[in-house]
């Protein structure tokens, strides 16, 4: 069952403890993109470039069987840019320069034979945007995911609440949704954001894992502890490729498979953070997805002999 993903696609320029890479490929969408196509049939990449953006890079995810079809390429115009700076610890970071370029005036339009699919990941970006690809679906997808962050918290909320009303999964991390409710314990975050409606909630907690919130249903997916974390940016949008890739191969929604696409999700993002930017999805083999996997099914099971 084939995918729709809208986000961004940028150059970074990023500094770890463990080194510097500069005019990397980033965003959004390159990271949920490729964790899915390791899963899904068919993924259908929706975002705007520039002139500078590699094009070898495109002919690797085309070579990845991810349609470009819904890709605007302006060579007019410079690639969206970040650049950033992680602290010792890795949690932290610092914007250091974002320069929009032509992501400021990006109004996706959504191909024909994109508005059929069945599952849409609206990854980071202004509410109204994300919601006009909803919109132009041609029929209600059978399951949409959407990310946000807190700067649309903080200057779109009312945008942003419209556009949580569209989806059914929403990935936040565990300080955006706190600020989104006000609350300082996540179980009652939780309650309060799916009290609106929403089915299915997942916070990230980078390092720490994940939570997975259904009417009163939780579960928790561990982080891989492993031994070097090079580079932690996109690892949340490597999950989220990973976990609806998951719901998009099998085609089932329950919770009990949403369980399963979470620890799918957390197994690609631990390929994504042992490398810079996206190197460490561009050569990922189904055994070695399988073997992480397995790895983390042994970190969440146990027997009581009691």
């Amino acid at each position: 069952m084939s995918i729709v993903s809208v986000g961004t696609m940028a150059i970074d320029f990023i500094e770890t403890p463990y080194g510097r890479a500069d005019a990397i490929v980033g965003g959004a969408n390159p990271f949920i993109c490729l964790a899915a196509s390791y899963l899904a049939p068919q993924v259908n990449l929706v975002s705007v470039v520039g002139h500078d953006f590699p094009v070898e890079f495109l002919e690797m995810l085309e070579g990845r069987g991810i349609n470009l079809d819904g890709l605007e390429q302006r060579p007019d115009g410079k690639s969206f840019s970040w650049t950033g700076r992680y602290h010792l610890d890795m949690n932290g970071r610092d914007t250091l320069a974002t320069d929009l370029n032509v992501l400021a005036t990006f109004n996706p339009v959504l191909p024909e034979s994109y508005r059929h699919a069945e599952f849409v990941m609206l990854g980071n970006l202004e509410p109204g945007i994300q919601r006009s690809v909803v919109e132009q679906m041609a029929s209600r997808p059978k399951l949409v995911v959407l990310d946000t962050m807190n700067f649309w918290m903080d200057v779109a909320l009312d945008a942003l609440r419209e556009t949580i009303a569209l989806a059914d999964v929403l990935t936040i991390n565990d300080e955006e949704a706190r600020q989104l409710t006000g609350e300082r314990s996540l179980r009652k975050a939780a309650i309060k954001i799916l009290s609106g409606g929403l089915p299915y909630l997942v916070i990230k907690k980078g390092e720490h894992g994940a939570l997975l919130f259904h009417k009163d249903e939780v579960f928790f997916a561990p982080a891989m502890p492993l031994e070097d974390v090079v580079d932690p940016t996109g690892a949340g949008d490597t999950f989220a490729g990973g976990f609806i890739g998951h719901i998009a191969a099998t085609g089932d929604t329950s919770f009990e498979n949403m369980k399963r696409a979470l620890i799918v999700g957390s197994t690609m993002a631990s390929f994504c953070v042992e490398q810079f930017g996206t190197a460490g999805l561009l050569h990922l083999t189904p055994e070695a997805i399988r073997t992480r996997r397995d790895q983390f099914e042994k970190l969440t099971s146990y027997t009581f002999n009691i």
